[in-house]
């Protein structure tokens, strides 16, 4: 009886592999070789700056795609996408940098504390139990959800502004901190050439007023960045001025004009001073 169970068992065994052998066959999916070698070109963050899961799956979109237009490694920037181009037979348009940047200057010293909240140190928290410590519920809580979702330690909660703050040398444009701030504070913008970036570190949509009452900083929607910009740049909504990156030409007209500073000018030399004019000498009559 022994061995009619084992001679049983096995032919159900072999009768069972072959069905699967079968149907392997019949349903395997053949995996283009292109995209280990185009995987292999990108840096591994996995960080889904892309759009896809994963480097694996930003390879597969990619090989599968006709055009490279629209596709982008964050991480890796032109370079990576130049080596996928080459790899794939087509043609990389080269993207303009993009560094993240913080909306916020409500300082300790321009935006006072009016309250104290003692709930858990997490910034999704916060937002949804209050607006936060100060009159501003527009600005950084300063809970860190940005920096633990950065994976390369380019972001950190300045301890004297309780601001976020990104290292540009460090940040690689990924994204996750933007997705990760409940406030919608941090955006990707242009770094710009010699890294040199004017923008609008301001997002309180209240009216002007309330918005300097709660922040002395606050944009105030006045519309004198607007008048003084003349290549379109700035647009006005809901009491907040909006700095277009692509239409900038970084001039630094609107940075002057600004009474509340709201406007940020990033990595420019220093402005020069304005020498008096030489007194007119006294004609006797």
């Amino acid at each position: 009886m022994i061995i009619y169970s084992v001679i049983s068992l096995g032919a159900i065994g072999a009768i069972g592999s072959v069905i699967l052998y079968v149907v392997s066959q019949k349903f395997k999916v053949d995996e283009d070789p292109r995209i280990a070698e185009v995987q292999e070109a990108l840096p591994g963050a996995n960080c889904g700056g892309c759009g896809y899961p994963g480097c694996a799956g930003f390879a597969d979109a990619c090989v599968k795609a006709s055009t490279l237009d629209g596709l982008l490694c964050p991480v890796g920037g032109n370079p990576a996408m130049s080596r996928v181009a080459a790899i794939l037979g087509l043609d990389a348009m080269a993207d303009a940098p993009r560094i993240a940047v913080v909306r916020c200057n409500g300082t300790c010293d321009v935006r006072p504390r009016v309250n104290t909240y003692n709930g858990a140190p997490n910034c999704g928290i916060a937002s949804s139990l209050c607006g936060g410590e100060t009159g501003c519920s527009f600005g950084c809580l300063g809970y860190g959800d940005c920096v633990r979702a950065c994976t390369f330690g380019a972001i950190r909660i300045n301890p004297d502004t309780q601001i976020a703050e990104v290292d540009e040398e460090k940040c690689t444009s990924c994204g996750a901190c933007v997705k990760a701030c409940p406030k919608s504070l941090i955006e990707l913008r242009k770094k710009g050439p010699k890294s040199r970036r004017i923008y609008v570190s301001c997002i309180n949509r209240d009216k002007g007023g309330v918005a300097r009452k709660a922040c002395t900083s606050a944009c105030i929607g006045c519309n004198k960045c607007l008048k003084e910009c003349a290549f379109d740049a700035i647009a006005i909504a809901n009491n907040l001025a909006y700095i277009d990156d692509t239409k900038c030409r970084l001039c630094r007209k609107c940075v002057a004009a600004c009474p509340t500073g709201s406007i940020h000018e990033l990595n420019f030399p220093p402005r020069k001073e304005k020498e008096p004019e030489p007194s007119k000498p006294a004609v006797n009559d």
